[in-house]
């Protein structure tokens, strides 16, 4: 008899797995809608592994936060009630390694995207995420390549020329600590980068996009943003972004395509800016106030031209510093300086004042986000394809908005933003 209770109590799966995470991912897949998503991979010949499954194994990978295919493979074997809840039929052999492999490989990147944009709109329906305050940045991503290895002593392994070629589709990109222009930490990697828009009141993602590494982040803040109006709209918007997307033609799409504001630091560039006195004139290098000059519009820009005190002066000895310019020989000498007036948008903003200081703090929910991101096995690659990676940073973004949508729907949304808050209270 004892025999026999011992093989029930093996036969029952569920004793050897934990009920709250258990529980957690049957949740998480029944609020998972893949309706848009193909089954089969095609109509006629070898079918394969359901798609829907393999999704729902790649969000295991990522909630579990495995950085290989190979701890999933050895979990699913494992739990075998969660391969069930994935959709395998667990009567026969689990995908392995490879069956994965190909999957993320050659995985149509535009239908996750689209399961993504399915999945922000519900939460908008929901009154979960709206385009109030939004957040925009990128993180690096760092390729699967021996030349990213920093004990690796291999001769020119950063010279743009001398790409891996295990991973021929990555490119050179820099990483540094911050945006400061005089930032002097900063390195070298190969690999890609991962753009994404978030709301900053649910600190969730609205719309991403993974590049190469060498793509700078304001060249596709426009196209996301239009990405991201195209899932929900963003009219009236206010974009919080770091100084690497100071840039005047961000500013005048947000303000007259979506009606609404930027709140981005001034990116000085490396230009040094000139000594004033109090009233508002330059005070050049002899240490004399400069005469303002008239106006500049050229270049598509209004500046206001100072000119030296003693430009008409027959006095040599009027220029104290006996500047180069003082003695150009020409009727009028001295130095001439140009400010640029703020005429535009950009210039016009006002960032001193308590409320940009306010609303630029909450930029910190994106850096918060993409650390959630970067946790979920998204600092190294362990694929080596564009489209490999693309996928699996698709993903990512797709289990940390399903967790979300599953803590709101079963009256959890306090936990929306833990990963491991929400399997421990399922």
């Amino acid at each position: 008899m004892t025999v026999i209770y011992r093989q029930l109590i093996m036969n029952d799966i569920s004793l050897f797995m934990s009920q709250p995470k258990a529980k957690f991912y049957d949740e998480l897949f029944i609020h998972l809608d893949l309706s848009n998503v193909p089954t089969r991979r095609c109509e006629k010949g070898r079918q394969g592994f359901s798609r829907h499954a393999m999704i729902r194994a790649a969000i295991v990978m990522k909630c579990e936060c495995f950085d290989y295919v190979t701890d999933l493979v050895d979990y699913l074997n494992n739990n075998l009630i969660i391969a069930y809840y994935c959709g395998f039929d667990i009567t026969k052999k689990l995908p392995g390694y490879h069956a994965f492999e190909r999957f993320i490989k050659d995985f149509d990147n535009t239908t996750l995207k689209k399961l993504m944009a399915s999945q922000v709109q519900r939460l908008f329906e929901l009154g979960v995420v709206d385009a109030s305050f939004i957040a925009i940045d990128s993180t690096p991503i760092s390729a699967n390549t021996n030349q990213n290895n920093p004990k690796s002593f291999a001769k020119d392994k950063f010279d743009p020329e001398n790409r891996p070629k295990n991973d021929p589709d990555c490119k050179l990109g820099v990483h540094t600590a911050s945006n400061q222009h005089n930032e002097k930490k900063y390195e070298f990697f190969w690999g890609y980068k991962s753009h994404v828009v978030i709301d900053c009141i649910s600190g969730l993602p609205l719309c991403e996009l993974t590049t190469t590494a060498e793509v700078a982040d304001h060249t596709v803040a426009i196209d996301l943003l239009k990405d991201t109006n195209d899932v929900i709209p963003i009219k009236e918007c206010t974009l919080i972004a770091d100084k690497g997307y100071d840039i005047k033609k961000i500013y005048n799409t947000v303000r007259s395509v979506y009606d609404g504001d930027c709140v981005i630091p001034l990116n000085p560039r490396n230009k040094k800016l000139p000594k004033m006195t109090v009233v508002g004139n330059i005070v050049c290098q002899a240490g004399f106030a400069m005469h303002k000059d008239g106006k500049d519009p050229t270049g598509g820009r209004l500046r206001q031209k100072y000119c030296c005190p003693f430009k008409q002066s027959k006095d040599d000895s009027a220029c104290t510093c006996a500047h180069k310019n003082y003695f150009n020989g020409k009727k009028n000498r001295g130095c001439t300086k140009f400010v640029t007036l703020p005429d535009d948008y950009r210039l016009s903003i006002d960032r001193s004042c308590i409320s940009f200081k306010k609303i630029y703090a909450m930029r910190t929910e994106i850096e918060r986000y993409n650390a959630r991101f970067k946790k979920m096995g998204q600092e190294r690659m362990w694929v080596r394809s564009m489209n490999a990676v693309q996928n699996l940073s698709t993903l990512a973004h797709i289990s940390l908005l399903a967790v979300a949508t599953a803590a709101v729907l079963t009256q959890r949304a306090s936990l929306k933003l833990s990963l491991k808050s929400s399997m421990r209270s399922a």
